[in-house]
C-alpha cells in the first residue's frame, strides 16, 4: 500500500468541513540531490508542519527511466533483489530488479545492467555495446514467476536493436542463413553465432528461438519509453542517440544501416514490421525486438508509472497535488511527469490544484496552467550557488511544501 500520514482531525484546519485535508505528493527525482522517494519525504515534512491533521499520499514518480525502480519500491514497499549480470560491454556486473509484494509484476531498468555510466569509465563502444545484461536480468524476474515485465528504458550505452536482450533471455542470432546450415540433432539451427552489439546487426541472417525463456512469450512485456523515435532513418536510434554514446558520423550511418537488416530479419521472422515504429528507437533500439518478437507494448513511461502506483485514483481524491523536479521547464510539459500529473489533476472531478517545487523554474506561468500546473515555486531562497542550493534542497523543499500548504489553508478559509 502507498505510505499514509495519518494525524487526528482537526476541525478548524480542513478544507471541507471535518475531513481533513488531503494531500498527494508524487515528485520526480532532483538528479544529483535527492531521489523521487526523498523529495516526497521532504514535502511530506512541511505539508504536514502547516496542516498537522492532514492525509498525505506519498507517491514517488518517474517518467520510465532511470529512478523508476526506486519510485515502484517505494510505493510498493518492497526491497530490490539483485542478480549476477554483464554490464553493456561484457563486464560482470550486478543488477537490481524488483517484484511487486504480490509477486505479479516484475520491473527491470536497462540502465541498472546496460547503462551509459557503468561503462563510462573506459573509451566508449559504440558497436560493440549491447544489451544482453539487462536480458539476464529479465531472465532472472522471469524466474521468479511474475506475470508481466516492466522494462524501463532509458540510459542505454549501446544500438543493438534489442538483440542483446533476446540473446540475454536464451535466443541465439546466428550468421548463416537457415538454408546453407544443416540443423543439429537438437533442431537448433547451426552456424556461426554473431557477436554482441550493433556491429553484429550486419551479420546476423538467423534468429533460432529454440531456446529462449520458456515464459518469455507467457508474460505481459510493457516497455516505459519517453521519446517517440523510429528505428530508423534521420529521427532513428542510431542517428538521434548514437553520438551521445560514442558513435562517429560513420559509425551512425553503419548502425543506422545495421538496424534496417535486423528490423527487416525480425519482419521476415515475426510478420511485424518495426521499421518506423513510433517509440522504437528507445534505448537504441530495444523495443524493435521485443515488439516482434515477444509481442511487447509500447507505454509512455511517466503515465506506466502512474497506473501501476495507482496515482489516477489518488489525484482524484486529492484537495491539493504537489510534485516536483529538478528544473521546470519547456521539456516538462512535454511527456514528463509533470505533464501527466496536470492532465489527471484536469480530468478530476473535483480539478484539485497541482502546485511545482523545483530547483529552478524556467517555465513561463502562461505555459505551466496550460499544461495543468497551478503554480510553480523554486527552492532556490534567492541567489545562490548551485552546490549550495544541492545541499539545502532537503530544508528548502520542506519550507517551501510548508509555505504552499498554508497558502492553500488561508485560500479555501477565505
Amino acid at each position: 500500500m502507498p505510505p499514509t500520514t495519518n494525524a487526528a482531525p482537526t476541525a478548524d484546519l480542513a478544507p471541507t468541513g471535518p475531513r481533513p485535508l488531503r494531500v498527494v505528493i508524487a515528485p520526480d527525482s532532483f538528479k544529483g540531490s535527492a531521489t523521487a522517494a526523498d523529495v516526497a519525504r521532504h514535502m511530506a515534512d512541511g505539508v504536514l508542519a502547516a496542516a498537522p491533521d492532514a492525509e498525505v499520499r506519498l507517491l514517488p514518480m518517474a517518467d520510465g527511466g532511470e529512478g523508476t525502480l526506486d519510485a515502484l519500491l517505494s510505493v510498493w514497499g518492497v526491497e530490490a533483489r539483485e542478480v549476477a549480470t554483464v554490464d553493456a560491454i561484457g563486464r560482470p556486473r550486478r543488477a537490481r530488479y524488483g517484484v511487486s509484494a504480490d509477486g505479479r509484476i516484475g520491473v527491470v531498468e536497462l540502465a541498472a545492467a546496460s547503462g551509459l555510466p557503468a561503462v563510462s569509465d573506459v573509451v566508449l563502444q559504440p558497436l560493440h555495446a549491447h544489451t544482453r545484461g539487462t536480458g539476464a536480468t529479465c531472465a532472472a524476474v522471469l524466474d521468479a514467476g511474475v506475470e508481466e515485465v516492466v522494462l524501463c528504458l532509458g540510459g542505454s550505452a549501446s544500438t543493438d536493436g534489442g538483440a542483446g536482450v533476446l540473446t540475454g533471455l536464451g535466443a541465439r542470432l546466428v550468421a548463416h542463413s537457415v538454408a546453407t546450415v544443416a540443423s543439429s540433432t537438437d533442431g537448433e539451427l547451426a552456424g556461426t553465432l554473431v557477436p554482441d552489439g550493433g556491429e553484429g546487426l550486419a551479420r546476423v541472417v538467423g534468429l533460432d528461438l529454440g531456446g529462449l525463456h520458456p515464459r518469455a512469450r507467457e508474460v505481459r512485456w510493457r516497455l516505459a519509453v519517453d521519446v517517440t523515435n523510429p528505428l530508423v532513418g534521420e529521427r532513428g536510434a542510431a542517428a538521434v542517440f548514437g553520438p551521445q554514446k560514442g558513435a562517429s558520423d560513420a559509425d551512425v550511418a553503419f548502425l543506422d544501416a545495421a538496424l534496417v537488416r535486423w528490423a527487416d530479419l525480425l519482419e521476415r521472422e515475426t510478420g511485424v514490421r518495426t521499421h518506423d515504429l513510433s517509440g522504437a528507437g528507445a534505448a537504441g533500439g530495444v523495443p524493435a525486438a521485443l515488439v516482434a518478437v515477444l509481442g511487447a507494448e509500447l507505454e509512455h513511461g511517466a503515465t506506466l508509472v502512474a497506473q501501476a502506483i495507482g496515482l489516477p485514483a489518488a489525484v482524484a481524491d486529492a484537495d491539493l497535488v504537489l510534485t516536483g523536479e529538478g528544473s521546470f521547464d519547456s521539456q516538462s510539459v512535454h511527456g514528463k511527469v509533470a505533464d501527466g500529473i496536470g492532465a489527471l489533476a484536469a480530468a478530476a472531478p473535483g480539478r484539485p490544484p497541482v502546485v511545482m517545487i523545483a530547483g529552478q523554474v524556467l517555465l513561463p506561468a502562461w505555459q505551466a496552467r496550460a499544461a495543468g500546473i497551478t503554480a510553480a515555486f523554486s527552492i532556490a531562497p534567492g541567489p545562490i550557488d548551485v552546490e549550495e542550493l544541492v545541499g539545502r534542497t532537503a530544508s528548502r523543499l520542506t519550507e517551501v511544501a510548508a509555505s504552499v500548504t498554508s497558502l492553500y489553508l488561508g485560500s479555501v478559509r477565505r
